[in-house]
């Protein structure tokens, strides 16, 4: 046993040491942060994520970050490298309020270099140097992560919002965060029946599927919640129908139908023809609309990404002095 975890330890060194060179800040023993591309463009008022477009998201506040690399699937259009997953908690746990306040740090000091750049926009760069947001999907199945609720609370207590994304392998944790919410909860569903998502997702576990639907049956519990599809060509992009039932089924508050993006270590497994365009994104959702009782009401081309619920609200941009 021992040496079984000596080898994993091993190989999670050259593991974060090649993580590092691709951008990730790691973060005490199994967290990490790396900015995103919307984060860097949003400081030079050149773009804004579709977060920001759909829920108000302030893209030059937010910190993407993960609390573990580890994680049950091994999604074909994963951009992270999937060569290395283990399926199980292993190693140390970390304490929430070390992680927040490290990812934080970290976070700013990747951004200093923007204060030189003479495009960056002055009341960004401010507001950029006090992250609002955290958005809990960078790497890895975060719900693996012992302490996520407390991490969760801390992040609120902060007066910062927390959106949370999960395959929903983990139900218990999913249940036990029905008293810890985050501010908003995804629950990726990457087919619309249990032959796709397992063609797709690839997971680890051979009852993926049923512990999802378990994740899925709880979603509406969540005051701000969300049913993700991500959409690859020849894999999941099919079955409009079959996706608008298991919509009615579950009734999330909003479902986003994206399209896988060429990027990263995806490459190594697909080819850009996987990749739809927008219009191809809309006209699916589209069919998902003419199939339940949901509708489109935004939607962001350079993300590929459409937006559904089943009525539209004021509050769907969020006031952040009621978070």
């Amino acid at each position: 046993m021992t040496i079984a975890l000596n080898i994993v330890q091993e190989e999670q060194e050259l593991k974060n040491k090649k993580r590092t060179s691709e951008g990730y800040r790691l973060v005490g023993n199994h967290s990490a942060v790396k900015v995103c591309a919307y984060c860097k463009k949003s400081v030079k008022d050149e773009d804004v994520c579709y977060k920001n477009t759909f829920y108000g998201i302030e893209s030059w506040r937010c910190v993407q970050m993960s609390p573990t690399f580890f994680c049950d699937h091994r999604c074909v259009f994963c951009w992270r490298d999937i060569e290395y997953v283990w399926p199980k908690w292993q190693g140390q746990i970390d304490d929430p309020k070390d992680i927040v306040e490290d990812a934080i740090e970290a976070h700013v000091e990747l951004m200093q270099g923007f204060k030189g750049n003479p495009k960056s926009v002055k009341e960004k760069l401010e507001g950029m140097e006090k992250p609002l947001h955290f958005a809990i999907s960078l790497t890895g199945e975060p719900t693996m992560y012992p302490r996520l609720h407390e991490m969760i609370d801390y992040i609120k207590s902060k007066g910062m919002t927390a959106f949370l994304v999960t395959n929903g392998t983990i139900p218990n944790m999913v249940e036990k965060l029905l008293k810890h919410q985050p501010t908003q909860l995804y629950i990726s569903v990457y087919g619309s029946n249990k032959e796709m998502h397992r063609r797709t997702a690839n997971p680890i576990t051979k009852d993926a599927w049923e512990k999802l639907q378990k994740s899925l049956s709880m979603l509406n519990k969540f005051k701000r919640n969300v049913m993700r599809l991500t959409l690859v060509k020849n894999y999941n992009f099919m079955d409009p129908e079959g996706y608008a039932e298991l919509i009615e089924k579950y009734k999330p508050m909003f479902v986003e139908a994206k399209g896988y993006s060429f990027v990263g270590h995806s490459q190594k497994r697909l080819e850009v023809s996987n990749m739809p365009f927008h219009q191809e994104i809309m006209e699916f959702a589209k069919k998902i609309e003419e199939n339940s009782s949901y509708k489109i009401v935004d939607s962001k081309i350079e993300s590929k990404v459409v937006l559904l619920a089943r009525e539209d609200f004021k509050d769907r941009k969020m006031n952040f002095d009621k978070v």
